[in-house]
């Protein structure tokens, strides 16, 4: 049987993916049979488990695997049967230059956002305290909160007085909103009980700008982004608990 080799290079996830994809073919994971725990590839990759779940959400879309809510991730039963292993449109996005893994994508927000959230504090005007005030009330109104959460943080980034900074979050969540890894992902771990801890944790940065408070804004959005890369960090086998309490 062949193993696994380490890998250390940039875009761990698609390498992680493509090691993974190569003992499903070799037939080293039988179809049906359910994978090795998230822990046990982290350890037999040599890699943190977000990478193996960014790796594994990316051989879902290209059908690979399936993910079964509250049981784990299984070996596609069929070629086919979760996608088209290997080809089609939807791997070809798994593979985009542009697929850039969501916990690379927090964490480049966690060195910018909090840093935005205290300049808007100190450099927010009047009405760009109201449109950051008016993207966080219509979140809650709204059945497409997602829109609503990128208005929230761009009139945050805009409000900071640095027009550099508000390009950088600007292009930062284009490049989340064109991940499939990361789309996916939300499906998974993002639901309407999410999205109101997020308002609530959303509530607080609001709270601390309009009390012209950098310190206290900076710290809300550093919990805010931290709260998401947990939520997106849950286990699998966790999630039909998680989906029960709605």
């Amino acid at each position: 049987m062949s193993t696994f080799q380490a890998v250390a290079v940039t875009r761990l996830y698609r390498m992680i993916a493509d090691q993974i994809a190569g003992r499903i073919r070799a037939g080293d994971f039988p179809r049906g049979r359910r994978l090795p725990s998230e822990r046990d590839l982290a350890e037999q990759l040599q890699v943190s488990r977000a990478s193996i779940r960014e790796a594994l959400i990316a051989l879902e879309i290209e059908g690979y695997v399936e993910v079964r809510v509250g049981t784990g991730v299984f070996v596609a039963d069929k070629e086919g049967s979760a996608g088209a292993p290997g080809g089609g449109p939807i791997a070809d996005a798994a593979h985009s230059a542009d697929d850039i893994g969501p916990f690379d994508l927090l964490e480049a927000r966690l060195i910018i956002e909090p840093e935005c959230a205290g300049m808007a504090a100190q450099h927010a005007t009047p009405a760009q305290l109201a449109a950051i005030r008016e993207a966080h009330e219509g979140m809650s109104l709204t059945d497409a909160p997602g829109r609503h959460d990128r208005e929230f943080h761009s009139a945050i980034a805009a409000a900071c007085g640095n027009a550099a900074l508000a390009a950088s979050v600007a292009h930062l969540w284009n490049l989340t909103q064109s991940s499939s890894v990361y789309r996916r992902m939300q499906d998974y771990f993002v639901d309407a009980k999410v999205w109101a801890v997020a308002h609530a944790e959303h509530q607080r940065i609001l709270a601390a700008i309009v009390a012209r408070d950098p310190i206290r804004a900076r710290h809300a959005m550093h919990a805010h982004l931290l709260g998401i890369l947990a939520r997106l960090r849950e286990d699998f086998a966790d999630l039909s608990h998680h989906r029960g309490d709605l």
